[in-house]
């Protein structure tokens, strides 16, 4: 895989992607990536404007692109819900499911509309309520799959089932490395009962690295003296990281690459996996606890109120 772009990605021509997050950052690379190579591709988000907006975008370079906005707030379990009915009721299957969207270290605990902290209800619940409602269409097409985004914080995160909403105490950052270390968790855990089962969808994840995103001015320099001290350093920093479109050719190459396999992880292969071509990852030790991660799955089920069986 030493040097694969998404230059180097299949045709995707007859498959149909769903990319959450998808109006800017990586999530927009991805979809319009996917969309160049043929894809039909439904790009979600909270914001209809911004969603408007990436159509545009994306259309004027790609004016024969089969692409649609659909709204969607995965922090919502009834946004999810409704989303995913309205793709039930179009009965077409589902060749691949990126979970992209993400929030990372708000300053302070916030709770999503169902009372979960915002970070879990939004990089891990929602997602999975998200995959779990779409499986029956993932069933349906041969060679499914399922791409969690990670981070490089989950080597800093510890999944702890007794406290997933951080009720114990919330530090930002330690919340968000949870949340992407869960996220590893349970695409390992899809991977091993699709496996078991026979689904045949395959769960894998990938990291960007250290691309260039709005993340940080979302989330933990969203307020305060950090939004100053951000406004000042992103000039200096931003340019210094690989662009979005950058970070997106890892997860383009779990989504649609020959070599990628179910159970996999990839990133960056160089310079502690911050840059370079796509590559194997390493996972946090924490992520392969099969034991823990059948309990995170568990709970994931119960807080959803839906399951994959």
């Amino acid at each position: 895989m030493t040097g694969w772009t998404a230059r180097l990605m299949p045709m995707q021509t007859g498959r149909l992607a769903v990319v959450t997050g998808a109006t800017g950052g990586l999530g927009y690379e991805t979809a319009l990536a996917l969309a160049a190579a043929g894809a039909e591709v439904v790009l979600t988000g909270r914001n209809p404007a911004k969603g408007a907006d990436a159509l545009a975008r994306l259309r004027a370079g790609h004016p024969q692109a089969n692409v649609r906005f659909a709204h969607l707030d995965v922090a919502s379990l009834a946004s999810v819900s409704a989303f995913a009915e309205d793709m039930r009721a179009a009965g077409r299957g589902v060749d691949l499911l990126v979970n992209n969207a993400g929030i990372m270290a708000p300053p302070a605990r916030a709770l999503s509309e169902d009372g979960f902290e915002l970070q879990f209800a939004t990089n891990v619940l929602g997602h999975f309520a998200l995959a779990a409602r779409l499986a029956p269409l993932l069933r349906q097409r041969p060679g499914a799959r399922v791409v969690n985004v990670g981070s490089l914080a989950a080597h800093w995160g510890e999944v702890d089932l007794s406290d997933l909403q951080s009720e114990r105490g919330y530090a930002g950052l330690k919340v968000y490395g949870m949340t992407k270390l869960a996220a590893l968790m349970w695409a390992l855990e899809l991977q091993r009962r699709s496996a078991a089962a026979g689904w045949g969808v395959a769960a894998m994840a990938a990291h960007p690295g250290v691309a260039r995103t709005d993340i940080i001015g979302n989330g933990v320099a969203s307020r305060g003296a950090a939004a100053a001290l951000w406004r000042v350093a992103k000039y200096v920093i931003q340019p210094l990281n690989p662009s979005a479109a950058t970070g997106a050719s890892h997860i383009l190459f779990a989504a649609t690459a020959v070599e990628a396999r179910g159970g996999g992880y990839y990133g960056p292969s160089r310079v502690f996996e911050t840059r370079g071509p796509p590559g194997v990852a390493h996972f946090p030790p924490a992520a392969l606890d099969a034991t823990v991660a059948a309990g995170l799955w568990d709970a994931l089920e119960r807080l959803a109120g839906v399951g994959f069986g």
